[in-house]
């Protein structure tokens, strides 16, 4: 295995959007870290995104090493499941709908 340090969570994204993830582990949501499992290649990846330390990305030597990260990464986080990080709208866009919904309420009580 083979962990370089990374700055930018950007730099983590970018290497995320090239590659084929497989799976997510973790959630910054609701936790202080998330691990994505990715490969590129005959690349076996972990891209760990941390709110409270070093970001870093992990290369692994081979699919049974990777295996064996995956899992133990599993035990540490929980099995949560992962939901997708909505954009700065759309985290809002429910609350909106009803604020509007409880005006148009108000409105035809006049």
């Amino acid at each position: 295995m083979e962990e370089i340090e990374i700055l930018s969570w950007l730099t983590l994204d970018a290497i995320k959007n090239a590659a084929k993830v497989t799976e997510t582990v973790g959630n910054l949501q609701t936790g202080h870290s998330k691990s994505v499992f990715c490969e590129i290649e005959d690349d076996y990846l972990e891209l760990y995104y941390s709110d409270t330390g070093a970001n870093y990305l992990r290369r692994y030597e081979n699919k049974d090493e990777y295996d064996d990260a995956r899992e133990k990464r599993k035990k540490e986080e929980g099995e949560t499941p992962f939901v997708e990080d909505e954009g700065y709208e759309d985290a809002f866009e429910d609350e909106v709908k009803e604020e509007l919904h409880e005006l148009e309420d108000d409105t035809e009580t006049y």
